[in-house]
């Protein structure tokens, strides 16, 4: 609960330094920041299953990204995102997109090339 707090506080430190930065399009690293903070506790196998705030932002991170640049982006912010935890679980951060029943257009790696994410 204690690092869930601080990765809160975290996020909302670099909302406030990120909100004139956008990327390609509408979406924002913040953006995607506040829909996968719900999900730390899961890929850090602090909880079992994703809890229903997590599931909710998987849906909403899909849905953000229309083209092929906004994939890419976005996919890069995810892993911005992951570099500032520890003890993050591979097949965790690998499986949540499928836990949640909302497959992703690019996969969830800490080691995956965003920019091979294949033109729409």
């Amino acid at each position: 609960m204690k690092g869930t707090v601080a990765a809160a506080v975290m996020v909302v430190a670099l909302a406030v330094a990120f909100l004139a930065v956008t990327g390609h399009g509408a979406v924002t690293c913040v953006e995607v920041d506040v829909n996968l903070l719900p999900c730390v506790d899961y890929v850090t196998g602090k909880e079992a299953k994703p809890p229903t705030l997590c599931c909710q932002g998987v849906k909403r991170i899909r849905a953000l990204p229309a083209g092929t640049a906004e994939r890419r982006f976005v996919c890069e912010c995810i892993k911005k995102a992951a570099a500032r935890f520890d003890g993050l679980k591979n097949d965790a951060i690998r499986d949540l997109p499928a836990v949640c029943g909302s497959p992703l257009p690019f996969p969830l790696a800490l080691d995956f090339d965003c920019n091979t994410i294949p033109r729409a």
